[in-house]
């Protein structure tokens, strides 16, 4: 029998209650108004194995937007539609050592972005994504994920509204930039779609069901493309934390400002975990420590 399908619901409750105490060092993000309203004390957590084994706790019911916790999917998405000789003329794959929304960073790239897991990164691949309009684009995305992944995300507009209420100054800068790069075929689209995308949302299952897409052989997708996005995430999916991570737990793993986190274990499923307090980096503690605390005692990093 696997790691993950030895679990039962009365360690996740012990694990749980223990990231939840390391959590309230933490803050709600409130740049957004609609995500300063999420209960800081919150969590859910849903396993899912492949031998279709789930395992679930906490505050399940909850719905919540992915944020970045979309850009491995998006980048899966194109590398899918696309090849990755195309998709990595567009973005590069170096981690990067500045805060996900770092201009200066993109700069000294000369308009580059460094990978897709920061947002110069995100917003260059949301302007590459198949559709005529940021709608459909998001559209389109949304239904393949759903059609692969087995769950059942949707765009929750009141979020997007918020969000566009309070449009970020930094990924402006960063879309102006990349547009005056000439990296950008259309910087409103693209902005568009980057907001659009990071505001779709589900349950913890849902996430878990989209990592279930990048641990296990499904047929559907070429592996390859799954071992390069879970490699990109193992280095830069915790933005600047990302190799302090991958010593600690030693997981594919991405966060979101949401307080989403998918972590992958290659050959037997995924770790789905929903906490909005986050760290000064934009990690959610609660979650990260949950995931570091099963991966050490099961013994799950990839590295052996």
């Amino acid at each position: 029998m696997k790691r993950l399908d030895r679990l039962t619901t009365t360690e996740l409750s012990a694990w749980v209650q223990q990231a939840k105490t390391q959590a309230e060092g933490g803050q709600v993000c409130d740049r957004i108004p609609q995500l300063a309203k999420a209960d800081p004390g919150w969590f859910a957590v849903n396993i899912c194995c492949e031998s279709v084994k789930t395992i679930s706790f906490g505050d399940t019911a909850c719905i919540f937007s992915l944020m970045s916790v979309i850009k491995p999917f998006s980048l899966l998405y194109l590398l899918e539609h696309f090849g990755a000789e195309t998709v990595f003329g567009w973005v590069g794959v170096e981690p990067s050592n500045a805060p996900f929304n770092s201009l200066e960073q993109l700069i000294s790239d000369r308009g580059h972005p460094r990978n897709p897991m920061i947002n110069s990164g995100a917003i260059t691949l949301s302007d590459k994504l198949p559709g005529k309009d940021a709608n459909q684009r998001t559209l389109l995305f949304c239904q393949w994920l759903n059609q692969f992944a087995g769950c059942k995300l949707s765009l929750d507009e009141v979020m997007l509204a918020s969000v566009r209420l309070t449009r970020s100054t930094a990924n402006e800068a960063i879309a102006n930039y990349l547009a005056e790069t000439s990296h950008l075929e259309n910087l409103e689209t693209a902005l568009d779609t980057y907001e659009q995308i990071c505001c779709i949302s589900g349950r913890v299952e849902d996430l878990a069901l989209l990592g279930k897409l990048l641990a296990c052989e499904n047929g559907c997708l070429l592996a390859q493309n799954r071992r390069i996005v879970n490699a990109v995430m193992s280095t830069c999916g915790l933005y600047e934390a990302s190799a302090q991570f991958a010593v600690r737990v030693g997981l594919p793993m991405k966060s979101g400002i949401g307080g989403g986190l998918v972590a992958i274990v290659p050959g037997e499923g995924a770790i789905a975990c929903y906490s909005p307090v986050l760290d000064n980096i934009g990690n959610p503690v609660g979650a990260i420590a949950f995931v570091e605390a099963l991966a050490q005692e099961l013994q799950l990093s990839v590295f052996g």
